[in-house]
């Protein structure tokens, strides 16, 4: 069994002190929606607390973790390495913290993407890395946190039409995926 104590611990040494509250929010809100849904509240705590494990790498690292790894990198992907850091943080867990729980890792995988067909926990850690408590600037916040605790489907699906509204609104680049997983979801 992993000692989240130890992983809390490792991922305070590991990321900056902003990033690191984040992950407390998110391991406290997955949690929360896992109690809610009847999931496994030490996976959600687990994937929330190492969701972002390579957020704080430079580009060039996660690009080398994810070639080590022999993980697809898509020409977007390589014009915007920081994209990477749910793949390249899904190797890590697996790697650096002895995560062999294959829920998780997925959970890990597609947190910013999301995908079709998620399973509960990748759904929940997805929705809460968008809604834990020190989050404050996505349109329609208020709404989506009560949404997510009602109905998991609707909340996964405004926050990624929020999402890509975002993206269009300011130009960005929008992974396929993502609107994949809109798709899904809006059936």
């Amino acid at each position: 069994m992993i000692d989240l104590r130890k992983i809390r611990k490792a991922m305070e040494k590991t990321l900056d002190s902003k990033r690191y509250e984040h992950t407390l929010g998110v391991e406290f809100t997955a949690a929360a929606l896992a109690m809610r849904y009847g999931a496994s509240i030490q996976k959600a705590q687990l994937a929330g607390l190492l969701h972002d494990c390579a957020k704080c790498m430079s580009g060039d690292k996660m690009i080398a973790v994810c070639e080590k790894y022999h993980v697809d990198i898509s020409d977007m992907e390589r014009r915007n390495p920081s994209l990477l850091h749910a793949k390249a943080g899904s190797y890590l867990a697996k790697e650096e913290y002895d995560v062999d729980d294959r829920d998780v890792i997925c959970a890990i995988w597609n947190h910013t993407t999301g995908r079709p067909g998620m399973s509960l926990l990748e759904k929940i850690v997805f929705v809460a890395d968008y809604i834990e408590p020190g989050r404050n600037r996505a349109e329609n916040l208020a709404q989506i946190r009560t949404l997510a605790f009602k109905d998991l489907d609707a909340a996964v699906r405004q926050i990624l039409e929020d999402t890509l509204h975002y993206l269009e609104t300011k130009g960005g680049e929008i992974d396929p995926m993502t609107r994949e997983t809109l798709e899904y979801y809006s059936k």
